[in-house]
């Protein structure tokens, strides 16, 4: 019973979450289970698309208001303590697995040696998570970075470079090692 009731609280909570972020600019374009996360500011930069994000995921967008700056496609699951930071643009298709832990930005400090980093701009350049791609836990996307539909991301690593479809890469930085098999369903 106790289950029960914890269960239907949580959907509750989830449910004004939703409410709350709807009223704040998020565009939710389905119903989205949401945990406790977080979404400090530029609400209407944000579209989800049906997704689940658990406890701890933060959605965090600088820079110019611009509509569909981060967006998350129907069916995917953010895991715990996963951040976005968006500056331009992050993608992320449909049915996307994310493990816990996961930090992805399309954003970096410029680097000129006669200003100190701090005062320097941010560079940006867009992050495109395709369909059905599974980033282990501790995975970390940077600037640039293509993932193709069906790629996997082993846990702990850093992609710095285009990932193909249905690659298997891993490391640091991540490299391809292999390409998912195909099988034929009977």
């Amino acid at each position: 019973m106790l289950k029960l009731f914890n269960r239907a609280a949580m959907g509750c909570a989830s449910r004004l979450r939703n409410v709350v972020y709807r009223r704040l600019g998020v565009e939710m374009r389905e119903y989205c289970w949401l945990r406790a996360i977080e979404i400090p500011r530029n609400w209407s930069d944000i579209v989800l698309e049906g997704c689940a994000l658990d406890r701890g995921v933060t959605l965090l967008c600088s820079g110019d208001i611009k509509r569909g700056k981060l967006r998350i496609g129907h069916g995917c699951y953010i895991n715990r303590n996963t951040i976005f930071d968006a500056h331009e643009s992050i993608q992320v298709g449909r049915s996307v697995m994310i493990g816990p832990g996961c930090f992805i930005t399309d954003g970096n400090h410029s680097m000129t040696r006669s200003q100190s980093i701090k005062s320097q701009p941010i560079t940006s350049s867009p992050v495109s998570i395709q369909d059905e791609a599974w980033l282990g836990a501790h995975v970390v996307v940077l600037p640039g970075v293509t993932i193709g539909r069906g790629a996997v991301i082993g846990a702990g690593s850093v992609v710095t470079k285009d990932v193909p479809e249905f690659a298997i890469a891993y490391g640091v930085p991540a490299a391809v090692k292999g390409h998912r098999e195909h099988t034929n369903d009977r």
